[in-house]
């Protein structure tokens, strides 16, 4: 059983979101909104920081004008490591072998890794590219919270890849399709940024100030090219991880990467990780009745966040987004990419999710289920529990499955 700290925290967390969630507005609510928000839970921010503290470099980029759509890039050290020096196959943490050109932190000052402007050179070490979609219900979480700040520099540092961490928008100022949508235009946005790099010697270029380095830029001399993306990231090995209703998003994206096909190019979506997902159906399962009043996010908390995140006319617990085994989505199971499945024990989603898992199994895609034992929804990105051993276990668990599709050398690592 989870421990007391975490019962108490779960009882303070439903009671404190729920009533937030309800509170409507002093003044009488639209017809079209009858759930009035006026504050959401305060979250600790990690500031983006370009100095590689505790290994991994971040910075911030708002990457759409018209909403509030923005990625924090999560940048490993090991990058840095010389191709001919670098131990890649290793196990999930080991440390790249030193490479004497690189300077370490302390050489780089308080403008960190060259400000944020590293020189676009072929022969610099790429890594694969994991998109990561937060948690917090649809109306709460953010990618630069400090609880997810610390998920993604874990995942960045044993996946050994480029993390960027979407900020999607959130309900119920902006219900279905809305962050659906922020995912799949971060992954379009992500194959523009590659495309450019690729181009960036047919295209106009300009020397930097600051040592030579040369970036594409447009007609008003701005740069248009995501150095750390166009420097280190490999988006033919690129990875969809989804925290909870994040997960959601993720397969949504995957799904529609798989329509697009060569149109993503040179994007590939190799594998997903989904990460106790947020789905839910009318036909109830065995945690679903069994566990209706689990920790943090049980049944009544999570139709209310399916209310508040989906349209009054479109509301319905078999919605698309929803539940991933209604008649009729595109494409067939059998075109999606691998997919790993995180479960908690104690989490009243674990059927459904784990049913989705069974479905594309069926279809011969990779499909595993790692389940953990008296865990609770959102327990490995929970800020409370983000340092404990299991938490721990569970990410090297992910890095370990990741790592078949994302590595040059194929399936070295296998359950």
């Amino acid at each position: 059983m989870p421990s007391v700290a975490v019962k108490l925290y779960s009882v303070f967390f439903k009671f404190l979101l729920k009533n937030r969630l309800q509170n409507r507005i002093q003044d009488p609510p639209e017809k079209s909104d009858p759930f009035g928000v006026t504050t959401r839970p305060d979250e600790s921010i990690a500031a983006p920081n370009p100095s590689f503290t505790d290994g991994v470099a971040t910075k911030d980029i708002h990457i759409d004008p018209f909403t509030s759509l923005s990625i924090r890039i999560f940048l490993p050290e090991s990058a840095l490591a010389s191709p001919e020096r670098r131990n890649s196959y290793g196990p999930p943490g080991t440390p790249a072998t030193e490479d004497p050109r690189r300077k370490s932190v302390s050489d780089t000052g308080s403008e960190g890794y060259r400000g944020y402007a590293p020189a676009v050179d072929d022969r610099r070490r790429k890594l694969p590219v994991m998109l990561q979609f937060h948690g917090g219900g649809w109306v709460s979480g953010s990618n630069d919270s400090v609880a997810n700040d610390l998920f993604c520099r874990r995942m960045a540092k044993l996946c050994d890849a480029v993390v960027v961490a979407v900020g999607y928008r959130l309900a119920p100022e902006n219900r279905y399709p809305a962050a659906f949508e922020d995912g799949l235009k971060v992954l379009h946005w992500l194959a523009k940024q590659a495309n450019l790099a690729d181009c960036r010697k047919s295209l106009g270029v300009k020397k930097s100030l600051d040592g030579g380095h040369r970036h594409i830029v447009d007609s008003f001399g701005a740069s248009v090219v995501e150095p750390w993306l166009a420097a280190h990231g490999n988006p033919s090995r690129c990875v969809l991880l989804g925290v909870s209703c994040g997960a959601n998003i993720a397969d949504y994206v995957a799904r529609k990467a798989v329509e697009a096909g060569k149109l993503l190019d040179p994007v590939k979506v190799v594998a997903q990780v989904l990460m106790y997902p947020f789905f839910v159906g009318t036909v109830l399962t065995c945690s679903e009745i069994k566990l209706a009043n689990s920790y943090f996010y049980d049944k009544a908390m999570c139709v209310l966040a399916w209310k508040l995140f989906l349209p009054e006319e479109e509301f319905s617990l078999d919605h698309p987004a929803a539940n991933p085994l209604v008649p009729g989505l595109l494409p067939p199971l059998k075109l999606m990419p691998p997919t790993l499945t995180v479960v908690a024990e104690l989490d009243w989603m674990r059927d459904r999710a784990i049913a989705y898992s069974e479905e594309l199994r069926k279809v011969n895609v990779d499909a595993p289920v790692l389940e953990y034992k008296d865990a609770v929804h959102e327990f490995a990105t929970l800020d409370m529990l983000l340092r404990t051993p299991q938490v721990q276990v569970c990410a090297e668990d992910i890095a370990i499955w990741v790592k078949k599709y994302i590595s040059f050398r194929g399936h070295e690592f296998s359950y």
